[in-house]
């Protein structure tokens, strides 16, 4: 995600510098004259809107994704679900219309529109979706599965679970968690259909999301939050450094930001305005490498139990874990020949 991430942000920043360059041409029996010819022109056309809105163009924006192939792949199209979205969400009057010119789309692709107009926070979006699912019938489960509330609109995404306790961490190790609801650091793409909202509308609500995720970039137990963190943190920079209206509109909330996100924000503030913006990146990158390669900060710390009755302690903590019970507070060993003697005994009690 992190580098499909990288990738569609570099297109955007250069699309104005890349408008005369013709990538992935549809057939030119399928392009008629005002159509978008390549997926860079789309680009271009999302990241000057909020300057220049043309709603009319936005059906044809659609279609020419669907036509060069850009929405078969879901991790990679939340840019543009998210800007879909915000253009259903800030033209609530005009939806039914945009959404009715967009249609028809390929049956692979049925599902981008399913899931801007459930992330639209349109006051109606349960009645366009009705309105509409006939003629996305390959998605129609999808449909449903929004309309019933089995699966969570953008609004209602959580960014993560609640934190877990140390001894909740150690009982991941011995057994399956039960699967939890949909997070937005479980489905990283989500920021990019922030960024594609934010694209559309100009409008603080996807920015102050994506702001909430800064903590993350500090995080050293959870390398899929730390990388989210710190692509939240360079995309934030990175376009505010461009941007003077997203810079203003970072100074503006920094001082009502909670302690955590506070000192981060103003990293990213002091970033923008300094245009030192590699940097920022290469200690990110470098954070995520030194996660990847030494491990999460919890682990280490079980480090300090490893000379205290190791081998009762192994088995207590299976024990324990088995039964749902860790938080009882056994202090649990793992790593070396205590893990393996661990988890050989709890592969015997679960058989």
């Amino acid at each position: 995600m992190y580098r499909v991430t990288l990738r569609i942000f570099a297109a955007l920043m250069m699309a104005p510098a890349l408008a005369a360059s013709a990538v992935a041409m549809p057939p030119p029996n399928m392009a008629r004259p005002g159509d978008f010819m390549s997926v860079t022109d789309v680009q271009k056309f999302m990241y000057e809107y909020r300057q220049k809105a043309s709603l009319a163009r936005v059906p044809a924006a659609v279609k020419a994704l669907s036509r060069f192939g850009t929405l078969k792949d879901p991790e990679g199209s939340g840019i543009y679900v998210g800007f879909i979205a915000g253009v259903i969400g800030n033209n609530p009057r005009k939806a039914e219309d945009i959404i009715n010119k967009t249609l028809p789309l390929t049956p692979q692709d049925q599902w981008v529109l399913v899931r801007a107009i459930a992330y639209s926070g349109h006051p109606d979006w349960k009645g366009l979706l009705r309105k509409f699912v006939d003629r996305m019938p390959a998605r129609a489960v999808m449909a449903h599965e929004f309309l019933s509330g089995a699966q969570p609109t953008l609004d209602e995404m959580a960014l993560d679970e609640p934190d877990k306790s140390f001894f909740q961490k150690i009982g991941g190790y011995f057994k399956k968690p039960a699967p939890g609801k949909p997070t937005i650091v479980k489905n990283p793409e989500l920021l990019d259909v922030l960024w594609g909202y934010y694209f559309a509308t100009g409008s603080y609500k996807p920015i102050l999301r994506i702001i909430a995720m800064l903590p993350w970039s500090k995080d050293r137990d959870m390398v899929e939050k730390l990388t989210l963190g710190s692509t939240a943190k360079y995309t934030l920079a990175n376009y505010a450094a461009r941007e003077p209206d997203l810079l203003d509109m970072l100074k503006r909330t920094v001082d009502q930001q909670p302690k955590n996100v506070e000192p981060v924000l103003r990293e990213v503030i002091h970033a923008a305005e300094t245009v030192n913006v590699a940097a920022l990146h290469r200690e990110q990158t470098a954070a995520v490498e030194k996660l990847k390669r030494e491990g999460p900060e919890y682990k280490k710390e079980l480090s300090t139990w490893g000379q205290v009755g190791v081998g009762a302690i192994a088995v207590g903590c299976v024990a324990a874990a088995a039964l749902g019970q860790i938080e009882v507070g056994i202090p649990c060993v793992i790593g070396g020949s205590v893990s393996s003697g661990a988890l050989s005994l709890w592969e015997k009690q679960k058989d």
